[in-house]
């Protein structure tokens, strides 16, 4: 196999007005902290309809000083769920605070309301935020878990690191409509890409300072945040802890460029589902199930297979030059979080979930070719075993 039959499961598509871009600002006079960041967080405001759109160098940190505007510290908790990488639940960690688990919907594989509500009614602590996370690119349901978690004052942070270019209820993501705060990734294999990148959205002035000071150090040029009088036009204060998160010029120029392809790099990878979805239709396969409510980005594309079989038809894939993946392990089942009392059964949604799912790639650049030889691999693997 050579690295020209190899198919990912996933990867970036980069165009001449993305090189051009990059290129521009290697010759400008900013590489950091320049008019690039501020243009690209205006466009992602503007396609959301968030008023406050905050950039950083990774979904990770978004997840962080999103915690951190929320007040989320020592003592609090904060409840996401286990099918999801392990930065949804790690950003707590990071403040201090403790992380449990809401298990999944078994049909779209987000946060499931009603295990939400039966966990809120025995809990003998409440989380200070929960964390639903759009997996694959379908938003959770929003407004059933907005209804629950409001009614017990429970923040709401959107991880929507799958899902810019989705919609909820005809309403982009990211308009926090039914939370405080939006996050977006925008990795390689995301929807659009800033080569590494995050973003957060929000309505909330408030949240918004909160988070630009997270994400440079605590540090603000802005008189109306000082604690004492300002000392000259050099001026300016460290009023609380931060990190140095922040976004490049380089970075958010790609994303700039990215960002006007969005809805056309949807397209495409709707297209493709669609022709999943047929060509999958005969085979004994369950294919992902889209929400009446909810218009995915088409992040991942998870077939669920025999679980007696799951591991070995993975493997023929991989063998095939197919990158096949699986998203995700169940956070609780890793050591770090195992060693913290979860264990294994606790979840049985997210696990049998992990027990049967395969993402086959999914991404701008795959052609026809390469799904016919997708679906042929994964049809003769299936026939050797079903």
């Amino acid at each position: 196999m050579t690295k020209s039959t190899f198919i990912p499961y996933g990867r970036q598509d980069i165009c001449q007005d993305d090189i051009d871009a990059v290129i521009s600002v290697l010759r400008s006079d900013f590489l950091t902290q320049g008019p690039q960041v501020p243009a690209f967080e205006a466009a992602v405001g503007a396609h959301t309809g968030a008023a406050y759109a905050i950039a950083v160098n990774s979904a990770t940190s978004a997840l962080h000083i999103a915690c951190i505007a929320l007040g989320v510290g020592p003592g609090d908790v904060v409840w996401t769920v286990p099918t999801t990488f392990v930065a949804s639940a790690n950003c707590a960690l990071y403040c201090g605070a403790s992380v449990d688990f809401v298990d999944i919907d078994p049909i779209r594989y987000t946060m499931c309301p009603k295990a939400l509500q039966a966990k809120l009614k025995t809990a003998s602590k409440l989380p200070k935020a929960i964390i639903p996370v759009h997996l694959c690119g379908q938003s959770a349901d929003m407004k059933a878990i907005s209804q629950i978690a409001r009614g017990y004052g429970i923040a709401i942070i959107e991880d929507a690191s799958h899902a810019i270019g989705a919609t909820y209820e005809g309403r982009p993501v990211g308009d926090c409509h039914y939370s405080d705060i939006t996050v977006f990734s925008f990795h390689p294999v995301k929807i659009i890409t800033t080569a590494e990148g995050g973003l957060a959205t929000t309505q909330h002035q408030k949240l918004a300072e909160a988070m630009d000071l997270a994400r440079s150090h605590g540090i603000t040029r802005n008189p109306e945040l000082y604690e004492g009088p300002s000392q000259g036009s050099w001026y300016y204060e460290q009023i609380t802890l931060g990190f140095n998160y922040r976004m490049t010029e380089l970075q958010a120029a790609l994303g700039l460029t990215q960002m006007q392809r969005l809805t056309e790099i949807v397209d495409r990878r709707a297209a493709i589902a669609a022709r999943y979805d047929q060509m999958l239709a005969n085979l004994p396969v369950q294919r992902p199930i889209q929400a009446g409510s909810t218009g995915s980005s088409w992040h991942l594309y998870v077939i669920q297979v025999p679980e007696i079989h799951h591991s070995k038809i993975f493997d023929d894939l991989r063998r095939a030059g197919i990158g096949v993946n699986l998203h995700y392990i169940p956070i609780h089942r890793h050591p770090y979080y195992r060693r913290m009392g979860f264990k294994l059964g606790q979840f049985p949604n997210a696990e049998a979930y992990y027990r049967k799912s395969i993402s086959i790639p999914l991404y701008f650049g795959l052609t026809e070719n390469d799904q016919d030889r997708i679906v042929t691999t994964l049809e003769r693997s299936l026939l050797r075993r079903v």
